[in-house]
């Protein structure tokens, strides 16, 4: 008999009105067409033509003004030639930045794909209640994915309370100042087939540690004074490509949660941040920080990635490498085992695994731990979230594709001591798409990305067909105890 799982009516629903702008790149003949008829009017027609979009969309967007100019600066190279050494009003120059701005919804086609965790403020609290992040996979026009977040409570009922969602949606600023550790580089050269006589010439004349900018001078030093050939050009071109998929971003501090979007920034997820699993690690020297695993997506190929915050304002990112970093489904756990770091994977597309690492950043083995048994999961299986630790075991709340590519929701429990052990599994699905949740974007899928226990309940918030988002619970007691029940 299925387990009973309380369905919250709590729908979240995409949001088109939630919008960022995005630099608007025309090209270099619309773009110079753009700004010679700008420098061709009087000021009265500028001041006009800028008051008229300022009424438009000042209240749509933070600091409209300072949009503008960002993007106006982005194009110099556009307007160096025809510019020349004429002065251009502050007007003008907020003018033509519009010209070079566009609207982006983020959410418009779906929101979905949600996990869950523990905020880091838990003060001004009930008795009873817990607050909470929950982050997204908002997807927009030609289908582009950023993550997004939401803010709220959980009640000593565990009722969902969402708070207010802010006004404006920004993306952060960008740090490109990463620091690289040359031999750690090197090594993910090798990985991606990059290494070759060029980039061993442009290593060496770094230093062991060295910076973004750093890289990028010696690779211009190397094609300004060296005439390459067509192979060391896309080496170089490549190297670049991977140092700009680590960075750092920081948001305002007078941003709320739901006011921030981690829009794709590198080349190597320009079509998408795919499925984040955040989860709350707990350091060995008692301190806490925030990773999130997600799939980088350039529309050809998919890379692993990890997000790594203490407040959701500054947020690192970093590409995952090594012999096991192949496909999707990455979810760490929230504490080291033994010393080591562990992770949940599906390396072969088909089954679940487990790793183990020194190093958060470098999986080199994994060893199989659930192959598909069920009939419900017979086509693949994986996790839906990060494990969650109790006092009998981990729980892992996983996923399996049935008949007619049809995803449930499921669980594991793994030995506390070595999660490698699989103690027990449900037999049946925890959750199954209804005939209210069947619709969507992809029909027939529910999916998690994360879940949390509060008060002696399992908080699942689940996908409904990769279009909206709801949650589930069932209590955690019952659900150990049907995992481990025999046959």
């Amino acid at each position: 008999m299925r387990l009973t799982v309380n369905r919250k009516k709590d729908r979240i629903y995409p949001d088109s009105k939630r919008v960022i702008t995005r630099f608007f790149d025309h090209g270099e003949i619309k773009a110079k067409s753009i700004v010679t008829k700008i420098l061709d009017m009087s000021e009265i027609e500028a001041d006009n033509s800028l008051n008229q979009v300022l009424r438009e969309f000042s209240k749509r967007h933070r600091n409209i003004t300072q949009i503008f100019l960002t993007n106006y600066a982005k194009t110099y190279h556009h307007l160096s030639r025809i510019i020349g050494n004429q002065e251009i009003s502050f007007t003008k120059k907020l003018l033509i930045g519009s010209y070079f701005t566009m609207e982006y919804s983020i959410e418009s086609a779906a929101l979905f794909n949600p996990s869950v965790v523990e905020h880091p403020d838990q003060t001004g609290l009930e008795a009873g209640q817990k607050r909470i992040i929950l982050s997204f996979r908002g997807t927009g026009e030609s289908h582009i994915s950023s993550i997004v977040f939401r803010s709220g409570i959980i009640d000593k009922d565990h009722n969902i309370i969402l708070d207010h969602q802010g006004n404006y949606v920004s993306e952060a600023e960008i740090i490109k100042g990463y620091e690289y550790n040359k031999k750690e580089f090197q090594n993910i050269l090798l990985e991606h087939g990059i290494s070759d006589g060029i980039s061993i010439t442009i290593l060496d004349k770094l230093s062991d540690t060295f910076f973004y900018t750093g890289l990028k001078e010696s690779i211009q030093k190397e094609q300004d004074t060296k005439k390459l050939n067509l192979d060391q050009k896309k080496t170089l071109k490549e190297m670049m490509w991977l140092a700009k998929s680590h960075y750092e971003v920081v948001f305002s501090l007078d941003t709320d949660i739901s006011e921030r979007v981690l829009f794709p920034v590198s080349r190597t997820e320009s079509n998408g941040i795919e499925d984040a699993r955040f989860v709350r690690f707990q350091e060995e020297n008692g301190e806490s920080a925030y990773y999130a695993t997600y799939t980088a997506y350039d529309g050809y190929t998919i890379l692993p990635k990890l997000l790594e915050t203490k407040d959701f304002y500054h947020f690192k990112n970093l590409p995952l490498h090594g012999e096991c970093m192949r496909d999707k489904n990455f979810a760490l756990f929230p504490r080291k085992i033994n010393g080591k770091y562990a992770m949940l994977s599906r390396i072969d597309g088909l089954n679940q695994y487990i790793m183990f690492s020194d190093n958060v950043t470098v999986w080199e083995t994994a060893e199989l731990l659930w192959e598909p048994k069920y009939t419900w999961e017979l086509i693949q299986v994986g996790n839906c979230g990060s494990p969650i630790e109790t006092d009998d075991g981990w729980i892992v709340i996983s996923h399996g594709v049935g008949q007619m590519r049809k995803y449930c929701i499921g669980a594991l429990l793994l030995d506390l001591n070595d999660p490698t052990r699989v103690i027990g599994s449900l037999k049946e699905p925890l959750i199954v798409p209804n005939e209210d949740e069947r619709e969507g974007y992809v029909p027939n899928v529910v999916y998690s990305c994360g879940s949390i226990i509060h008060n002696g309940e399992l908080i699942i918030p689940y996908a409904i067909s990769d279009y909206a988002s709801s949650f589930a619970t069932v209590n955690v007691k019952t659900l150990i105890s049907k995992l481990i029940e025999k046959d």
